[in-house]
């Protein structure tokens, strides 16, 4: 059963890995803001697989927290981003 949880943590360590690479060389801002909102994806993932490793529920609402701070952010972005087009 170890094998299972070092498979999703290295899975999890690619993705991320990734993400930071599209961070970093994102041709665009709007590339950026996307693989950020991926990153805390990743994050709440992680917390989520370590949540059930360790069959310790407290790190639930650090995930509901970490969810609703991004879809916050990518609405307030996505709000500004549609203003900055239309003048």
């Amino acid at each position: 059963m170890s094998y299972v949880w070092t498979i999703a943590a290295a899975m999890l360590l690619v993705a991320t890995v990734l993400t930071m690479v599209r961070i970093l060389r994102g041709p665009t801002t709007l590339d950026r803001l996307v693989a950020l909102d991926v990153l805390i994806a990743l994050c709440m993932c992680g917390l989520g697989t370590w949540a059930a490793f360790s069959r310790d529920s407290t790190v639930v609402p650090a995930i509901v927290a970490l969810a609703l701070l991004s879809f916050v952010g990518s609405v307030a972005i996505a709000r500004f981003r549609v203003r900055d087009d239309q003048t």
